[in-house]
């Protein structure tokens, strides 16, 4: 698969505020994007694993220790409605 460099401008700032160099910054920013758009349901586990640079199995882990889910149903009447139309 072809790649896309994207250029994002960030203050200098901002690293230093967070204390991260500007690899670091830019590699939480694909994981927070990833963990967004699996959470939004653009994208699947493994596209999002992809994006975030880990294993499936470490972008479950990150899910989970942010608080997402990797089932894709947000409330119970969701689920029901998904097992109703099975």
């Amino acid at each position: 698969m072809k790649n896309i460099n994207i250029n994002i401008s960030v203050p200098n700032e901002i690293l230093l505020t967070l204390r991260e160099s500007d690899n670091e910054l830019a590699l939480n920013m694909k994981r927070w994007a990833a963990l967004k758009l699996f959470e939004d349901k653009r994208l699947s586990i493994g596209q999002s694993a992809e994006l975030a640079e880990m294993t499936e199995e470490d972008f479950v882990r990150y899910l989970s220790s942010n608080k997402v889910s990797v089932f894709p149903y947000r409330n119970v009447n969701e689920l029901v409605e998904d097992m109703d139309n099975a």
